[in-house]
């Protein structure tokens, strides 16, 4: 395995495929940064551009922009509460918070540093763990994908305090009933539609996202009155030891989260930058400062959200099966040079294969000298007065939208969701559970429908596998484990 992973680098280490894995990284920042695109449009365009180079070189270019696109979403999140990626939206609950107390060029490094021990964690498991962590992902069906999504609607709870936790619950269906718009999974006929063939493919994602954190935003500022621009002195943009000291295992538990949801075909970088939220949220002992401004809050689905994108790969290359949507696109990238992703690639293509693994940690090492030392600079931003800024993000939020898909459709769901989150944050609701209900309810209901299929309209097929039956005491246990724990001095003080 270590002589591979010499190799892998021997072969990443030439100055066409450094250069232009710099070149992906930077274009994934670039591409991050503006609302709307996100890795999978980034690497979908600027695709064709590769077609003269060769295969390794291609490829780390390509995957260089998917995770470049990463954090250059975070910036945008931490900044203007804007989400560039979908993997992103988490982190501008806290990153934004930090944002305005003064603090975004610590929430901006946490990010970076982040994402680069994630990679480092996720490249040391893709090495050592990536043909039984395949052979593991090919043995999921349904039952344990279905699971998984109970597990992640579970943490649900985790977003809401004990006295908020109904709200919280309410916020998760209503997205749960959101992802029902579309065509229905069990009979492929359209629902909830009301005849509009724009909504046959369900709400568009990253234009309600848009509209509810940064056209709400927007709206509730304006509504308070417009702030006064942050002119946070320089040293303290900076990161200090005491908040590298509280995210180091909240940057430990997120990589490790990332890496087994990012294993699970479909699972994705945003369900796992969720959960690791939730899971910290937990876990944390500063976790009343959460939704406040908790630098846990950016680190652990930061490093989640790198972590996921590494892991996906896992499925991609040893079984030919896409981990999420933008390695479909690198899987096309693949078939376009003729070569075969599955489990023979490790055998008949070594050097491609170690060689794009090895580009990831040198990408991630770029996008750390590229944006650490640039994050108090891109905090500066903040100090441009609101009256200014408002206008900007607002052109940028509805232009990016309509960049999209190229219709006057997303640009009105913008605007439909931009007023929905002015009354959530009017009303203080929470947007967690309800981004999260989103994002989850479509993915459950395919599982639901599948595993009902597949035991003839009975579900208790899932006491038939094992991987399942451990996923689903795991949420059990997140959701009743604090209500059983409370019982626990009550009965003492009965006893006595």
């Amino acid at each position: 395995m270590l002589d591979n992973l010499i190799m892998g680098f021997g072969a990443a280490l030439t100055p066409a495929n450094l250069l232009w894995c710099f070149v992906g990284v930077l274009a994934g920042t670039v591409i991050g940064l503006l609302p709307g695109l996100g890795s999978t449009t980034g690497v979908a365009v600027l695709l064709p551009l590769t077609l003269s180079f060769e295969p390794l070189t291609a490829l780390i270019m390509l995957a260089g922009i998917y995770y470049g696109a990463q954090y250059g979403g975070t910036i945008t999140s931490v900044l203007i509460s804007t989400p560039g990626e979908a993997a992103s939206v988490v982190t501008a609950i806290d990153g934004y918070q930090m944002a305005r107390k003064g603090r975004a060029g610590a929430a901006l490094s946490i990010a970076a540093i982040g994402s680069f021990a994630a990679a480092i964690v996720s490249l040391v498991l893709l090495v050592a763990m990536a043909p039984p962590f395949a052979e593991l992902a090919l043995g999921f069906g349904p039952p344990e994908n279905l699971a998984v999504m109970v597990l992640g609607l579970a943490t649900i709870v985790s977003f809401s305090s004990a006295g908020g936790r109904l709200r919280g619950l309410a916020m998760a269906v209503l997205g749960i009933l959101l992802a029902t718009v579309g065509v229905d999974a069990a009979t492929g006929l359209p629902r909830y539609t009301f005849g509009d063939v724009d909504l046959l493919s369900g709400l568009p994602f990253v234009q309600v996202m848009i509209g509810l954190f940064a056209v709400g935003e927007v709206l509730f500022q304006i509504r308070q009155g417009a702030a006064a621009p942050i002119r946070a002195r320089f040293k303290d943009l900076m990161i200090t030891k005491a908040e590298l000291s509280r995210s180091t295992g909240a940057i430990a538990r997120g990589s490790v989260i990332g890496y087994l949801l990012g294993c699970l075909p479909g699972a994705g970088s945003t369900l796992a930058s969720f959960l690791a939220y939730g899971v910290e949220k937990r876990v944390s002992r500063n976790r009343h400062e959460f939704g406040q401004g908790a630098i846990e809050g950016v680190a652990a689905p930061e490093s989640a959200n790198n972590a996921a994108a590494n892991a996906n790969f896992v499925p991609t290359l040893a079984l030919g099966i896409p981990g999420g949507a933008t390695t479909a696109v690198l899987l096309g990238a693949f078939m376009m040079y003729g070569i075969q992703p599955g489990p023979l690639l490790f055998e008949e293509q070594p050097e491609l294969v170690w060689g794009l693994l090895a580009s990831f940690f040198l990408g991630n090492v770029m996008l750390l000298v590229l944006n650490l030392p640039l994050a108090p600079m891109f905090a500066q931003l903040l100090r441009i007065p609101y009256g200014y800024m408002y206008p900007l993000i607002l052109v940028t939020s509805f232009v990016g939208a309509y960049s999209i898909d190229n219709n006057m459709f997303s640009v009105w769901v913008v605007f439909v969701f931009g007023l929905v989150g002015y009354f959530m944050k009017k009303f203080d609701l929470p947007m967690a559970p309800l981004v999260l209900g989103l994002v989850v309810g479509a993915l459950f209901e395919k599982a639901l429908v599948q595993t009902s299929a597949m035991g003839g309209g009975d579900l208790t097929i899932i006491l038939t596998r094992p991987i399942a039956l451990v996923v689903f005491l795991l949420a059990a246990l997140l959701l009743a484990g604090p209500s059983l724990l409370k019982l626990i001095p009550r009965r003492q003080k009965e006893t006595v």
